[in-house]
């Protein structure tokens, strides 16, 4: 499909929803699709049966890489998983596999097809099998084009990115069974649309419709190698959008701004895709350029909860930590933040075992690794977001920038409690003891002489500075792994 047809059809009325063939076409480079498996049929079906058995595989080209495809055929027995349907794509999988390339599956099925019992229910665990055997090897990217149920979502919640369309809706149990057990009324798009899971972290993009979403597939996969142990591609450097990444930063610590606008001043222009922008939103975590090379960002961000670690945000920035270094993606790490959240409601939730999650992660991560702390870093977020001490490979500091255990205000809260108490203007006094202890304590000098940070740099040559820090650490020898229970 040329882009003038792409285009074309983008525009025509109502946005059509494609079939199986034209999905496929949409997401590969022009006349590169090449069917397998096109005359596979049902045995249990009899004459209902039909080739194919409701599911098009296929491999071709994206930007001239080959890939591995599937698309889903709803116009068949609701797209609904049967034995033959399975074995196709378990063989495609294992296709990628041998080949090692990426798989991207267009998903559209009301699950397994009941009248096929539990050779259904096998072939659905054939896939996922298969799928926790890429996982880490080749990117697998899922999309979901309608209603999927049941096993339908365990597939794509296995594999490392999910795309909704706008139609799109995925749950285990739809509204009718949950209807007929718990007496509520829902409908599909409530119970388990976009607008659901790009909340809850199992969608990383929404799209507008399938042509869309192959558009985005394609956008994802240019950030991405073939395979564990390739190089990620690379493009023509392009300067940033802005010169300052200090420009819309308040010098105030409790002053809130839109870290997105820093890293707009460090990256390519345009080249940034950020990822679950809308769940756990005090952390941005997403794909950029940095001169033409392909690096994972993680910022904390004060626009929201001050830029504060939480249960949601450490699970968030876990994940994309572990997938950038599963494929050799750097990772830049942009901290502000005044800690992990307080409160009784995270520490029911386990804030220790998933902000243990994200140490873990750092920890292990065998990719270059570089820090800049842009005014704040305490507590146990200072070692959580890439420290020295987890092996951050370069530390950097903006002027001004303030490391500790924590704050000022809250550590003479704590230290200094009584002579605050005693004051005949505890405000002030407790202004002025604060002024004293990050004097003292919390100094970006300090840190840089006692070794936690490598250098004080200019906001204005952070652009610079990672650049020419990825470069040097383009061929380092990765990490030996850490062999042990992931957390």
């Amino acid at each position: 499909m040329s882009v003038a047809v792409k285009e074309s059809a983008r525009q025509s009325a109502d946005l059509r929803r494609l079939q199986p063939e034209e999905r496929l076409d949409a997401l590969l480079d022009d006349g590169s699709l090449q069917p397998l498996r096109e005359g596979v049929r049902s045995r249990r079906l009899g004459e209902r049966a039909k080739a194919g058995d409701g599911v098009l595989t296929a491999h071709g080209r994206i930007d001239g890489r080959p890939v591995c495809c599937y698309a889903q055929d709803a116009s068949f027995a609701g797209g609904s998983l049967g034995e033959a349907h399975a074995a196709s794509i378990v063989q495609l999988l294992a296709l990628a596999r041998r080949a090692r390339v990426p798989v991207i599956g267009f998903i559209e099925s009301a699950g397994a097809r009941m009248q096929e019992g539990l050779a259904a229910l096998s072939g659905y665990g054939a896939i996922f099998r298969e799928h926790v055997a890429l996982s880490g090897e080749v990117p697998q990217i899922s999309i979901l084009c309608g209603p999927s149920a049941g096993g339908a979502c365990y597939g794509p919640a296995l594999t490392d990115f999910v795309i909704m369309g706008a139609e799109a809706a995925m749950f285990l149990t739809g509204p009718s069974v949950v209807a007929e057990v718990t007496g509520e009324q829902i409908d599909m798009q409530m119970l388990g649309g976009p607008r659901v899971h790009e909340r809850n972290g199992v969608c990383h993009l929404t799209a507008l419709d399938d042509l869309h979403a192959a558009q985005l597939a394609r956008q994802l996969l240019r950030h991405l190698p073939q395979h564990r142990g390739a190089s990620p591609p690379q493009q023509a450097p392009v300067p940033a959008r802005r010169s300052d990444p200090a420009a819309t930063v308040p010098e105030q610590a409790r002053k809130v701004y839109d870290v997105r606008d820093v890293i707009e001043a460090i990256v390519d222009d345009g080249s940034m895709l950020e990822l679950s922008p809308r769940w756990a939103r005090n952390v941005v975590c997403g794909f950029a350029r940095i001169e033409g090379r392909s690096v994972g960002v993680v910022a904390n961000q004060p626009r929201h909860l001050g830029g504060v670690l939480d249960v949601a945000s450490a699970q968030k920035a876990a994940r994309f930590v572990r997938t950038c270094s599963a494929f050799g993606l750097p990772l830049a790490v942009l901290v502000d933040t005044p800690g992990f959240l307080p409160g009784s409601g995270q520490e029911r939730e386990g804030v220790i075992r998933h902000g243990a999650k994200l140490v873990h992660a750092f920890a292990e991560a065998s990719v270059p690794r570089v820090t800049v702390v842009l005014r704040k870093a305490f507590g146990g977020a200072f070692i959580a977001m890439n420290s020295k001490a987890l092996g951050a490979d370069q530390v950097f500091a903006w002027p001004g920038a303030e490391l500790g255990v924590m704050g000022a205000g809250q550590a003479v809260g704590i230290l200094n409690r009584r002579e605050i108490a005693a004051s005949r203007e505890p405000a002030l006094a407790r202004d002025r003891l604060a002024d004293l202890y990050a004097a003292e304590h919390l100094t970006v000098v300090q840190a840089e002489a006692e070794g936690f940070v490598d250098a004080v740099i200019a906001p204005e040559s952070t652009r610079e500075r990672l650049a020419s820090a990825f470069e040097l650490l383009a061929d380092a020898s990765p990490r030996p792994p850490i062999r042990n229970i992931p957390l």
